[in-house]
Formats: C-alpha cells, sequence, structure tokens
C-alpha cells in the first residue's frame, strides 16, 4: 500500500526527490555548495518536476577541472539561503535518493546548518548500494559506470542537474531489475511521508529589490572520455525564485 498524500505539503507531495550537489571541495564543513538539483519522483518513480541552480558560495568555486563551473559563472546567481525555502518545500515528505547519497545530504545537512536550519531524519536510499545489489554487470560502481552498464547513455556529468537525471534513470533501471523485490520502497516512502519539515518564508526579493535569480547549466550530453576536451557547459538565466512568502 502507498502512503497517502501528507496535508499541508506543497503539492500533496510524496514519493522520491533525487538530488545531486557540486561543491568547491570535498569537505561538507569546510567547503560549500556551489551548485544543487533536485528531480523529484512520484511514489511509482514517474518524473514530476526539477530544480537547478547554480550557487554563489562566497568564495573561490573551487576544481573547475572537475565540475567546470567558473568564479564567473556564479556572479549573481543566488545564495543558499535564498534558495533554502524552496529546498525544503521539494524535499518535504520525500525519500531523499542520490549516488552515493550520504555525500549529498552531507552538504545539504551543513548548508542548512549554516543558516540556522536542522533537517530531519528523512530516510535516504542509494543508487550506488542499489546497483552493487542489482547491476552486477558494472565495471565499477560510480555513477557514469553504472549508467554504461544500464544502456543510460551519456549525461553532462558533474553537473548538478545531469547526474540527478541519470540517478533518477538508474534508480528506475534498478527498480525494474528482477532481482529487486517489488515492495522496497513502501516502508521509505511511509517514514518519509510522515517526518515533519521545518518551513523558511521565501525570499521576495534582494536587498536591490531584483528578482532572486536562478542560473541553470546547460551543457550536451557526456560523460566524456579522458583526453579530449569536454564540451562547454554554457550557464543560462533560469528564470527567478517566486514572489510568494
Amino acid at each position: 500500500m502507498l502512503p497517502r498524500p501528507v496535508p499541508g505539503m506543497p503539492g500533496g507531495s510524496e514519493g522520491f526527490a533525487v538530488v545531486d550537489v557540486e561543491a568547491t571541495g570535498r569537505s561538507p564543513w569546510r567547503h560549500r555548495v556551489v551548485e544543487v538539483a533536485v528531480v523529484l519522483l512520484d511514489a511509482r518513480l514517474r518524473p514530476e518536476g526539477e530544480f537547478a541552480t547554480l550557487l554563489d558560495p562566497l568564495g573561490p568555486v573551487g576544481p573547475t577541472h572537475v565540475h567546470r563551473i567558473r568564479q564567473a559563472d556564479v556572479e549573481g546567481a543566488p545564495r543558499f539561503r535564498e534558495i533554502a525555502p524552496r529546498l525544503l518545500e521539494l524535499l518535504a515528505g520525500r525519500v531523499l535518493v542520490g549516488h552515493h547519497v550520504s555525500c549529498d545530504h552531507a552538504f545539504l545537512d551543513r548548508e542548512f546548518a549554516r543558516i540556522g536550519v536542522a533537517l530531519p531524519p528523512v530516510p535516504l536510499l542509494c543508487t550506488m548500494g542499489l546497483a552493487r545489489a542489482h547491476l552486477p554487470e558494472a565495471r565499477g560502481h560510480g555513477l557514469a559506470a553504472c549508467a554504461e552498464a544500464a544502456g543510460l547513455g551519456w549525461f553532462p556529468a558533474h553537473t548538478a542537474l545531469g547526474d540527478a537525471r541519470v540517478t533518477a534513470a538508474l534508480l528506475r533501471h534498478c527498480a525494474g531489475a528482477p532481482s529487486c523485490p517489488p515492495d522496497d520502497w513502501t516502508g521509505p516512502l511511509r517514514e518519509a511521508a510522515g517526518v515533519p519539515w521545518p518551513r523558511l518564508g521565501r525570499a521576495r526579493s534582494r536587498p536591490s529589490g531584483d528578482a532572486v535569480p536562478l542560473v541553470r547549466r546547460e551543457a550536451p550530453y557526456g560523460p566524456w572520455l579522458p583526453g579530449p576536451a569536454a564540451p562547454e557547459v554554457v550557464p543560462t538565466q533560469a528564470g527567478a525564485m517566486g514572489s510568494t512568502a
């Protein structure tokens, strides 16, 4: 039996929130999130929507050779506090999914802690663990190797939205494997639906009066083989945060 929608949740949210972050380094305590993406799936793993933006980390962007984010790309991008209310709405009532999800969760947890918000104990689902159990043909357990083994094609690796989209596809692939019990999700979904989530008032605008922007990266499909230069990743203005408090 699938859990009932949680009263008061935005859109009666339930299901899965597939997340990915790019960061200025490896330590959630010392480094900052510089890009975040969320792909929403319902309780039957059907797409419901997605959210992505670059973030201003208030300092150096870190390993550009990995995530291909340049300092100029984050000029004018929102700060984490400005998108935190929307992130809370997107994650509320859902199982948090990621490839090595404990890493993404740790960065989000620290970013929320920096603004005085404690994330609740939300159920986590790791596609790396699922791949180990249900994708034995994979040559490794990194996202690119798992995507290749699952026949998911190339994707823009090390872009938060590219990684989140292919992680969502990998989740659906593993869920459809004969070795995966069909009722594996019932417990975590029910648990996630009952977790109380904090709320924050939306940032209406910046002190200048300008709307809070979202900056989304667009990229050709990847990942790319070692050696050749990766295709350029282009930041594009993706609208602004809504004015609803």
